[in-house]
């Protein structure tokens, strides 16, 4: 029996060593090109979709409640259509994108996204601080001075990394940028966890009877746990590709990876975000008609 054992593993040992190994096929991928082209493509095709569901639902809700300008609800579908739009362009021309000369532009095409992704969900955040300060009677005047104030600073840092690795072509500015990425990603993770996570619970604390208790706490805890889960990954994927140079992603010769990563971390969420909320605002009635009480 031990002999029998012995030549099985023999035979595999000699399989993988002619096949080079069980990984081959991601090599192969990684390396062909049409494989890139279609990869590239299909994360494109996949952005386009999100972004023209955003704008058919911005476009829904201004038809709805034309009346109340630009809401929070409003400015967050139309940030979710330049954001997804905007990565379905850079991924239509991805060797324009990935192949531009001046490193310090490529990380200007391929952040600036990011950036946008952070302030557009940011917005939930805000909205549910406002929600939570209101129903425990606490002054909200403050709450959006500091969305603007943090995000302020972030587009400043991260223009100044920009220009660092534009003057100095160092690559501890490049790490630097990655790890900023990380850090801002940490930091929204941290937001949804808690306010999202103050909702919630305040939320359950309603009585079972209250209308529309069980589909806000499904909206709120949903949306919470997914939006955690995609800036979470984001920010250990970033982090390990400071330190391995193999879990790079933003490059022409890891397509599968890419696949990967921006399934997770943006097209995913952001689709399942956008059907979650997908609720349009009820309608205004009219003064001139009161209903039957």
């Amino acid at each position: 029996m031990m002999r029998v054992k012995g030549i099985v593993q023999t035979l595999l040992l000699n399989r993988l060593r002619e096949n080079g190994g069980m990984f081959d096929w991601w090599d192969e991928i990684d390396k062909s090109q049409e494989c890139q082209r279609f990869i590239f493509h299909l994360l494109a095709v996949s952005y386009a979709f999100v972004s023209f569901v955003a704008l058919v639902q911005l476009c829904r809700i201004q038809l709805r409640v034309p009346e109340y300008g630009w809401t929070t609800q409003k400015v967050f579908h139309l940030m979710n259509f330049v954001v997804n739009g905007l990565r379905a362009v850079l991924f239509g021309f991805y060797k324009t994108v990935f192949l531009v000369k001046s490193k310090a532009l490529e990380m200007v095409l391929l952040d600036l996204p990011n950036l946008l992704f952070f302030s557009t969900y940011m917005l939930l955040v805000l909205f549910w601080a406002e929600i939570y300060y209101q129903a425990r009677s606490l002054p909200i005047n403050k709450l959006r001075p500091a969305y603007y104030s943090i995000n302020g600073f972030m587009y400043f840092a991260q223009a100044c990394i920009w220009i660092s690795v534009r003057l100095s072509h160092s690559p501890i500015a490049i790490e630097f940028a990655r790890l900023f990425i990380s850090v801002i990603s940490l930091c929204a993770a941290f937001g949804f966890i808690l306010y999202g996570g103050r909702l919630f619970f305040m939320l359950r604390r309603f009585p079972i009877e209250s209308r529309g208790r069980q589909k806000k706490l499904f909206e709120v805890g949903f949306v919470t746990g997914i939006c955690c889960a995609c800036f979470l990954l984001r920010c250990f994927m970033v982090l390990a590709s400071v330190f391995d140079k193999n879990a790079d992603i933003d490059v022409l010769y890891h397509p599968l990876l890419n696949l990967i990563y921006y399934m997770l971390v943006e097209i995913l969420p952001s689709a399942l975000v956008l059907f979650i909320l997908r609720k349009l605002p009820p309608k205004r009635v009219s003064d001139q008609y009161h209903p039957i009480r």
